[in-house]
């Protein structure tokens, strides 16, 4: 292969093994139409239009030893130029790439398409010289995609695959895609019974079960307390809102595709809500206000419902409806530095105490060549942009700058975490906002009676507290620490004749100091109820036996550990306490 740089290297290699695998199945399956195979950041995948025949998961091998029989041939591919019109008459019979030449033009596009042995596709490249060295490749899932995305078009058939230089990487890239399968939220979320989605509710909206609640509810109680010693007061908004609400805000006409469509009730017009802040807007216009008054900080645990495709949608890490654990600073110009500074040492505490090692800052700001999507005012973005840039520089805050991922109405601070597998997402933001504020005309009266317009700092330190859980349950394994564990305590009587009354005694205990406590009395063998512990990932498991009834004692065995402790129940009461209070 040419010289090139390491990742490039791997895509050529990824994209070649894309055309390898449309190869195959156009073997097996000769009526196969191919849409598009691109590289994706894990390895490539393929559309393909087969009729009324289905790949399933176990197809996926026999694809696979056709293509290692084609590798072994060692085809070279070749690339050939054509004009528009050559291209229009080889593809002739294919509706997807007539689509796809159709739309090129031969003046600004080189049209060119790649063969190796009998198949021939339409690509711009590059590829490898052989397909021989196509050698260690896997396909790892099959999907569905609608056709260029869009759910009105035919539902298509989405192969997934990988391809590495050698067996090594390749072996480590499957043994990652592993781990990732053992800390899919949603694999955990079903074992350890925490929520649940199904079609005849809807895609997307997902139902949290009891379990699913007390961690929920934990999260909530956590921030919102920082919050209230913060001076944050609390609101409940409806989750809609008239069209008009988000016309004035600017949402409808820069947010409209991610919205659900309108309702007509009555002349009125309605839209399920996407965000919070023209509720929070209407909040701070319902009473004149001081400048004494500001800073004026309203949080709100919101509910949200956003369009998403279905081919996007993961449990409730991507959904059509969330919580934002969101907030508003009202503030006057000269106290957006100080503000903004509360906001991420906030974050930066939360992340502490959470134990969130593997994250980043990013400054978001606008592309000053785009004069569409962005609010036109120079002066206002300079003026927010440097803000935001002195107050991480004076933090001591490292940080990288992306321009044109500024939300539309001013630049915005975004916390990027990298999970223990699977790419980097955003958890806490926190925008800064002139825009808005002179959209709905808001106002306070100044020193010398003057009206001024304030500025708003829009900030969520959990981002949404569904993608967090789900981002929690992944870096834990479903092992949550102990102040969030649905169950904190299981207790386990050793026979149930002579251990039950202590083992409830000791429950009672327990559950009126609030602890969450369960007692396993079914008719089972010690192991096999062990085991059960083991498996539900409950932090402290107690064995209550003859020693322990006799001396008035406890003996527990952690998560994940052989060692078994014997204490008295105020020894265990006050370890656990503090091991909850450390959030351990």
């Amino acid at each position: 292969m040419i010289n090139i740089k390491e990742n490039e290297k791997l895509n050529i290699l990824n994209h070649s093994c894309a055309h390898l695998l449309a190869q195959a199945v156009k073997h097996l399956y000769p009526n196969a139409l191919f849409w598009v195979g691109p590289v994706i950041e894990d390895g490539f995948y393929y559309d393909i239009d087969l009729g009324e025949e289905v790949i399933k998961e176990d197809d996926l091998e026999k694809i696979e030893k056709e293509m290692k029989k084609i590798s072994k041939d060692g085809k070279r591919i070749v690339r050939h130029e054509l004009t528009k019109q050559e291209a229009l008459e080889m593809f002739k019979n294919d509706p997807y790439k007539l689509d796809l030449i159709n739309r090129m033009d031969e003046n600004e596009t080189v049209i060119s398409c790649y063969t190796q042995g009998d198949f021939t596709d339409l690509c711009r490249g590059p590829h490898v010289d052989t397909v021989k060295q196509i050698k260690y490749f896997k396909l790892t899932k099959v999907s569905g995609a609608y056709w260029k995305g869009d759910s009105n078009n035919k539902m298509l058939q989405r192969i997934y695959g990988v391809c590495y230089e050698n067996e090594e990487d390749l072996k480590k890239h499957l043994e990652l895609l592993e781990e990732a399968k053992l800390r899919d939220h949603r694999k955990i979320g079903k074992d350890l019974e925490i929520f649940f989605t199904n079609d005849l509710v809807g895609k997307g909206l997902p139902i949290y079960l009891p379990n699913g609640y007390i961690i929920w509810e934990n999260l909530e109680n956590y921030i919102k307390d920082k919050e209230k010693k913060l001076g944050y007061k609390h609101v409940l908004t409806p989750p809609l809102g008239n069209v008009e609400l988000y016309k004035t805000s600017g949402h409808w006409d820069h947010y409209k595709e991610n919205m659900f469509p309108k309702m007509e009730i009555e002349g009125e017009e309605f839209v399920l809500r996407p965000m919070n802040c023209p509720h929070h807007m209407m909040i701070y216009a319902n009473t004149i206000h001081s400048y004494r008054d500001l800073p004026i900080r309203i949080g709100e645990i919101a509910r949200d419902c956003r369009f998403e495709t279905s081919g996007s949608l993961k449990g409730i890490e991507r959904a059509r409806t969330f919580c934002q654990n969101d907030a508003h600073l009202f503030v006057t110009p000269e106290q957006i530095e100080s503000e903004f500074a509360i906001v991420v040492n906030l974050i930066l505490e939360a992340y502490k105490e959470l134990k969130i090692t593997n994250y980043r800052f990013e400054l978001s700001l606008r592309d000053k060549e785009d004069k569409i999507k962005y609010y036109q005012d120079d002066k206002m973005w300079d003026r927010a942009e440097n803000t935001l840039r002195k107050v991480l520089n004076d933090l001591n805050i490292e940080y990288t700058e992306k321009i044109g991922e500024a939300a539309f109405y001013g630049p915005k601070l975004d916390v990027q975490v990298k999970p223990a597998v699977g790419n980097e997402y955003t958890v806490s933001t926190c925008q800064l906002d002139f825009c808005l504020p002179m959209k709905f005309n808001l106002f306070y009266i100044d020193k010398d009676g003057s009206k001024k317009t304030p500025v708003v700092l829009h900030r969520a330190v959990f981002g949404s507290i569904d993608r967090f859980i789900a981002y929690y349950l992944e870096e834990t394994k479903g092992n949550l620490p102990t102040w969030l564990a649905p169950i904190q305590i299981n207790i386990i009587p050793v026979n149930n004749e002579y251990h039950l009354d202590y083992a409830n005694k000791i429950k009672d205990i327990l559950q009126t100091l609030k602890y969450r406590v369960t007692l396993d009395s079914k008719d089972e063998k010690l192991s096999y109820k062990m085991r059960d512990s083991q498996t539900k990932k409950i932090p402290f498991t107690l064995i209550l036996g003859d020693k322990e009834r006799d001396n008035n004692t406890i003996s527990y065995r952690k998560f994940a550990t052989q060692e078994t402790v014997t204490l008295n129940i105020q020894e265990f009461i006050d370890m656990l306490q503090k091991v909850i209070d450390n959030k351990e």
